[in-house]
Order: structure tokens, then sequence, then C-alpha cells
């Protein structure tokens, strides 16, 4: 198995623990480490070149959120995904981030537009290099920032917690295709519609973009 790019040698931070699992879920996530992927502690360590504590960590947090499972004297294994739990987590972002976004158009700060681009380019960038890590922090940053607008906390920390719960596996396969840029250039469409504020079209195109999880990004083709 090639090693994926997202696994690759970590600058000391403040946390290697967080550093390592963003990492690894990014990894995961995206689809560089594979459902039924078998990985060690001392293996992942060699290659992030930490020692093995943050990492032991970091795959006990994955396992917390299901992405991992202990394989005894072997290490993890990268779970699989379910595909009713997938569907499930599209319908309720679906529920919580369409009418959302909808509220966000009708009082959208078209004067602090600038930030919102800056956010989108991130994506954009991260696209077209094939970050991956880059890629999907960019991505979350860009959804949070518009659904703070909201101004309801809790909404921003579940949408938060619904992220961090979906699996992207076909994310990887998707390098320098169409499809990856046109999702990435979809942030920058999002924000025109909520300049002007037309909140049923950026309805419309929040749907269609959440629904890119169980399309491209499960390796599946969409109309």
């Amino acid at each position: 198995m090639s090693q994926p790019s997202s696994i690759r040698r970590i600058k000391h931070a403040s946390s290697l623990r967080a550093e390592v699992e963003r990492a690894l879920s990014a990894a995961i996530v995206s689809g560089e480490l594979e459902p039924g992927a078998l990985v060690s502690v001392p293996t992942l360590a060699a290659q992030f070149a930490v020692s093995a504590t943050p990492v032991r960590e970091a795959m006990l947090d994955l396992e917390k959120r299901g992405f991992v499972e202990p394989v005894r004297n072997k290490g993890f294994r990268v779970t699989h995904v379910g595909e009713d739990d997938l569907r499930q987590v599209v319908q309720v972002r679906r529920w919580l981030e369409v009418p959302a976004i909808g509220i966000v158009a009708r009082s959208f700060p078209a004067d602090r537009i600038d930030h919102y681009r800056e956010l989108a380019d991130r994506i954009v960038t991260a696209a077209a290099a094939a970050d991956f890590p880059e890629y999907l922090a960019a991505d979350t940053d860009f959804h949070l920032a518009l659904m703070e607008l909201t101004r309801n906390g809790r909404l921003v920390d579940i949408v938060a917690d619904l992220r961090r719960q979906t699996r992207l596996v076909g994310l990887a396969d998707m390098k320098n295709t169409v499809e990856l840029k046109h999702s990435a250039q979809e942030h920058h469409a999002l924000l025109d519609l909520l300049v002007e504020g037309r909140a049923d079209d950026a309805e419309a195109l929040m749907h269609q973009h959440i629904g890119h999880i169980l399309g491209w990004w499960a390796g599946r083709t969409e109309n």
C-alpha cells in the first residue's frame, strides 16, 4: 500500500496529538486510507516522525469517532462506511444547513465578502493542489463561518460534529478531475447568491452541494 499524502512528517506544534489526528482523519475521510486498511502505531509514528504516544492517542480518538477499530497485536483497521449511516448524516445536514443558508442569504454582510472569498479561495487552491488535509480544513472553516452568521452557536456545534462524522471515501480518487474543481468553485457560486440575497437559489445549491457526499465523494456519477 502506498503511503497516503496526508501522512507525512509533522512539524512540531502545540499539540502533536491533534495534528496527528487531523492528518489521519483527513486520510480516512478522503479515502487515502481505504476502508479495511490495517495501520500500526509504530509505522505511523515513523512516517510522521513523532513518538508513538501522540499517534496512539490520536488513534483512540478516531476509534471513538468510529473511524477505526482495534485489531489485537496488529494495530487498527479503518472501518467500512455504512451506506445507511452516510445517508442519515446527509439527511440531517440537509435538514439543518439548507434552511440555515436561506436565513444567512436574507441578512448576509456584503461588506465582509472579501473575508468569505478568501475562505473560498483556500478551498479552490487546496483542490488544485490535491492537498486533502487543507481542502477538508478549508471546507470546514468556510461552511462553519457561514453557519455562524445565523448567530446560533448550538447549530454551529451540531453541524461541526456532523462534518466530523462525514466520510468522503471517494475524494482521493477525484484528484485533478473536473468534478473536484466544480465542487470547489461551488463555494464562490454560493457566495454570489448570498450577496444577491437569493435565498431560494442558495438553499438549492446547498442541497446539491451536500449531496456530493452520496455522489462524487462516494465514487458515483451525478446527473
